[in-house]
């Protein structure tokens, strides 16, 4: 690629000599800011409607979240009679706050506390953009005019909670490009803020600090993150808050980063819907919190109608390798995978365990409305253990290990042919066409038995080739005797394996069901027989091996 050179930093950072944050675990919960109903609404092609938008409102809140940013009502009619809705009709639970996106202009801030009026909570989130080249190329004004447009915006902040004493304020302010703004500026104008505000409200002010478009790596943020925790005035009275977005794709592990590095508070979306690349995905941060036994203090145990929720009102789609969400995240292709999952949770049914432990699966599905059936799906890459655990799991069938690879080659010889993905059923079909209760060679009508002193003597009549065959035969048991029926008729072979259990097709009805392997020169085969009558199935058995006999005999 060409012109790599011309991409370099907007601004100079010098790393810290030493870093603390790293060594920090995430031990809780963040405070969230949902910015669905703003931010990710602003970015749909088709923006929601008020009815969505009361919808989604009140879905967000089903959820769990206690802070979430309705809008900019100063600069839209629709998100200010969204606004004066929630609030005239009580939608909003005393213990959840809205937030509104205000500039640094009188005639904005007035309208957007006309627009709060009566509200019991709410977060007022004053921003301007404070990065060298904003302050250059937009704006044309130098870094003490910037500066004031930020404290101009505060002093008119603390005039007008004055005037609406009867709700609970916080106020939030934001360095719009934080990321791209020399951090002891970020920093002055940060403390200029504060300094205006401290005391005003009985509440912690709200300092965001955006990443409003990744230019650097998590980490760099993070030092970022730190350094302003470390130098701003009051830093106990301030709760850091961050916003990021998603240009390189890390918005995620730039919000875990500065969870790390001391940020409060996390504004994101669902599935990370925003401008551009997007915002912090916000359930698959606290996903990952979950995943390491924190509890994220969202309730996402019903993921599938999250997805409907999200697909419904954004009309955008989850990709199906959106972690945790998407369709394919629970299954696994590869054939060594399979194996391993099936067998973890073999392990996990029969042992009590203190804590989930399944290859491949860093969750129990079941955990958010998924489920263990659709885990494995059946391709040509496929391996034994993804076509066995379906068989096994949706079926019934509890395979001998020995039998499970021929089993899965078969499948996977099957999908191959097609070129493409089997389905559980079509699977279950091939299976059971292959190996149970074969009959088109030489199919069993009907059989006597008696004992002679310690034999067995059996008498049966066969169809062989669209003719009908009588024999007798002696052996030890019922499967000797059968045997030496067979090989009067020609059939050669040896007993390699024979297990014989029970199966129950349903709560009323049960079948003994016989897996067997015989082999014949240089073949193993394996089959199955499944009757009602425990000697019958292991008779079918030993037919349908017959039957899968390349040279029939």
């Amino acid at each position: 690629m060409k012109n790599f050179e011309s991409y370099k930093k907007l601004y100079d950072w010098k790393k810290p000599k030493k870093r603390n944050w790293p060594d920090n675990e995430i031990t809780q919960a963040p405070i969230w800011c949902s910015v669905d109903l703003r931010d990710g609404n602003q970015a749909l092609a088709n923006p929601m409607k008020i009815e969505e938008k009361i919808a989604f409102f009140d879905y967000l809140i089903k959820i769990g979240f206690k802070e979430i940013e309705i809008g900019f009502p100063a600069a839209s009619q629709t998100e200010y009679n969204f606004t004066r809705y929630l609030i005239e009709n009580n939608k909003i639970p005393d213990d959840v706050k809205i937030q509104v996106l205000t500039q640094s202009r009188e005639e904005i801030i007035a309208k957007t506390f006309e627009s709060l009026q009566g509200a019991k909570n709410a977060i007022v989130h004053l921003y301007n953009s404070t990065s060298k080249i904003q302050r250059e190329v937009v704006f044309g004004k130098s870094q003490e005019e910037i500066k004031k447009i930020a404290t101009d915006g505060a002093e008119l902040i603390v005039k007008y909670i004055e005037k609406y004493p009867e709700t609970n304020w916080n106020l939030e302010y934001s360095p719009e490009s934080f990321s791209t703004t020399e951090m002891d500026y970020a920093i002055e104008v940060i403390n200029a803020v504060i300094e205006i505000w401290r005391g005003k409200t009985k509440n912690k002010i709200i300092i965001n600090l955006p990443a409003t478009i990744e230019c650097s790596m998590p980490n760099v943020f993070a030092d970022q993150v730190a350094y302003v925790c470390e130098n701003i005035i009051d830093r106990e009275n301030v709760l850091i808050s961050i916003h990021s977005h998603n240009d390189r794709g890390t918005g995620v592990a730039t919000s875990e980063m500065s969870i790390l590095a001391g940020a409060d508070r996390i504004e994101g979306s669902l599935f990370g819907n925003g401008e551009r690349t997007g915002n912090a995905d916000i359930l698959n941060i606290a996903m990952n919190m979950y995943v390491l036994g924190v509890d994220p203090q969202l309730d996402f145990s019903n993921m599938n109608e999250i997805k409907e929720i999200y697909e419904t009102y954004t009309k955008m789609k989850v990709e199906p390798r959106q972690p945790y969400a998407g369709e394919l995240v629970f299954t696994a292709f590869s054939g060594s995978h399979q194996d391993a999952i099936s067998k973890g949770l073999k392990s996990i049914k029969k042992e009590d365990k203190k804590y989930w432990e399944v290859p491949y699966l860093p969750i129990n599905p079941a955990d958010i409305n998924r489920q263990y059936e659709p885990i494995i799906r059946i391709n040509s890459q496929s391996g034994k253990g993804g076509v066995t655990f379906i068989l096994e799991n949706e079926y019934g069938y509890n395979i001998p290990k020995d039998m499970k690879k021929d089993v899965g080659y078969f499948i996977k010889g099957i999908s191959d042919k097609k070129g493409r993905e089997l389905e559980n059923i079509e699977i279950y079909n091939s299976f059971i066409k292959e190996y149970e209760n074969r009959q088109e060679r030489i199919s069993l009508i009907s059989y006597e038995m008696q004992n002679v002193g310690e034999m067995i003597k059996l008498k049966a009549n066969f169809k062989v080739n669209g003719i009908d065959v009588q024999k007798v035969g002696e052996g030890n048991g019922p499967i000797d005797a059968f045997t030496d029926i067979l090989k009067q008729m020609g059939y050669e072979f040896v007993f390699e394996d024979y297990i014989q259990e029970s199966y129950n097709e349903n709560k009323e009805k049960s079948s003994a069901i016989t897996y067997i392997c015989i082999s014949n020169k240089n073949e193993k085969i394996w089959a199955i027989g499944k009757n009602e009558d425990v000697v019958k199935s292991g008779f079918l058995a030993i037919i349908s091996s017959i039957n899968r006999m390349k040279e029939g005999k």
